[in-house]
């Protein structure tokens, strides 16, 4: 299993929110560029990198620092947050990023979501964010009624080859994740599960690990040193 360390970005500063909760922010590791590279030294092999601003708006996004960090990296990126046009997902695959992962525009604009499939789908991840299984969109603020199985299917059926599965309740909250939620999507559908949300230790890895997810994003639990491997374990 791949384990992917996390930098959220808010106003070009590195941080962690509990919940999803943009009134509970705090700030962590240093300056985005050196915890980058404190990453990759430490072994990851993939870093996660999201743009809380342009989740929160789908406008306000950290190109230039995006685009810094993916120079700087010796390993691929994946992006999130507020990719919701074929001209973000094209400026940020110029930036150098590697894996896409859309979240909001994958629910409300299938068309969009079609036209990125067609022309970038090695590219392209889907990111289900849930709260009491009910999709959750616009940086976790708004609450669907869409199951997170019943998107997930629809998210195989249209080609989609990666899906971020998010339990929000368990984000930032070092209470583990969500096994019984991860191992649901797994077995309703035949794509690959990333877990993101919850991880608290190295425990946590081998119990994901053991219900077959393939990779699993962590942040808080690696900021605070209880997650000390990444790359593959």
């Amino acid at each position: 299993m791949l384990v992917i360390p996390a930098i959220d970005l808010i106003d070009g500063k590195c941080v962690r929110l509990y919940q999803g909760d943009f009134s509970k922010t705090m700030a962590v590791g240093g300056d985005p560029v050196d915890q980058l590279h404190q990453f990759v030294k430490s072994g990851a092999k993939m870093v996660h990198i999201v743009d809380l601003d342009g989740a929160r708006n789908g406008a306000a996004r950290q190109y230039e620092l995006i685009r810094l960090l993916c120079n700087q990296s010796t390993v691929p990126i994946q992006v999130g947050g507020g990719i919701r046009t074929m001209e973000t997902v094209e400026k940020l695959l110029e930036a150098g990023a590697t894996r896409l992962v859309l979240g909001t525009s994958a629910l409300e604009d299938e068309v969009f979501l079609d036209a990125a499939l067609q022309k970038y789908s090695s590219h392209i991840v889907v990111g289900i964010d849930a709260k009491d299984e009910m999709v959750a969109t616009r940086g976790w603020e708004t609450i669907t009624e869409t199951h997170y199985i019943d998107f997930a299917k629809k998210m195989e059926e249209k080609g989609v080859e990666t899906i971020v599965f998010t339990d929000i309740s368990r984000d930032g909250t070092l209470t583990g994740p969500n096994l019984q939620q991860l191992e649901a999507i797994k077995n309703a559908v035949h794509v690959k599960i990333v877990a993101s949300g919850g991880v608290k230790d190295n425990q946590d890895l081998e119990d994901l690990k053991a219900i077959g997810i393939e990779e699993a994003i962590v942040g808080k639990a690696i900021y605070d040193g209880k997650v000390t491997v990444m790359g593959d374990i």
